[in-house]
């Protein structure tokens, strides 16, 4: 297999028409993305435009994996948080087509991710995943912790409740330099 590049993905047709194809592909196989069975392709675009957008005023940074003309996945780092947030990031919308997995395009995905949320100075990742048929194994291995599963939080696309695991992960700054101040929470020294 060649190698997999990641590259940033901005708005044009023929993106979103590819990312269309990867959601639709994946809620169709059970994957827990926020959407239901048969996902309508107007919808999935509707979706990644407005996804799109949220890039272009630098609110998140969609991802691709490219195995050469391929869009084999993709992955996106959410980057609008609350004002008090301004350290932290979330993943979300891993996915990776059926023909790609098993090859390392999630690990190389996620990767990338963390390095575009250490080049914006976030020190702390967040993410979700289904209890049933969800990544956890895979974000286990790249170093998150499971914060804790939530019962009955979503709808699986097919049907029927599954529980949400949340986890975390600290990035980019040593842990060894935080402090803790009088209020308990930690404070990251430069």
């Amino acid at each position: 297999m060649p190698e997999i590049e990641i590259k940033t993905l901005s708005a044009s047709p023929k993106i979103c028409e590819m990312l269309s194809e990867i959601l639709t592909e994946v809620v169709a196989n059970g994957g827990s993305v926020s959407f239901m069975h048969p996902l309508e392709p107007e919808k999935a675009g509707a979706f990644w435009e407005d996804a799109l957008a949220a890039a272009a005023r630098d609110e998140r940074i969609v991802l691709g994996a490219w195995d050469g003309e391929i869009l084999a996945g993709t992955v996106t780092l959410l980057l609008n948080c609350p004002p008090n947030q301004p350290h932290r990031a979330e993943i979300a919308k891993l996915m990776t087509r059926l023909s790609h997995r098993g090859r390392g395009v999630a690990v190389a995905l996620m990767r990338a991710a963390e390095d575009f949320a250490v080049q914006r100075e976030r020190t702390l990742l967040v993410l979700d995943t289904a209890a049933e048929g969800g990544a956890s194994g895979l974000y286990e291995r790249l170093g998150f912790t499971l914060a804790g599963t939530i019962p009955d939080y979503a709808l699986k696309p097919h049907g029927g409740l599954t529980g949400t695991q949340i986890y975390w992960k600290r990035i980019g700054a040593d842990p060894a330099k935080a402090d803790s101040n009088a209020s308990g929470i930690p404070q990251l020294t430069r």
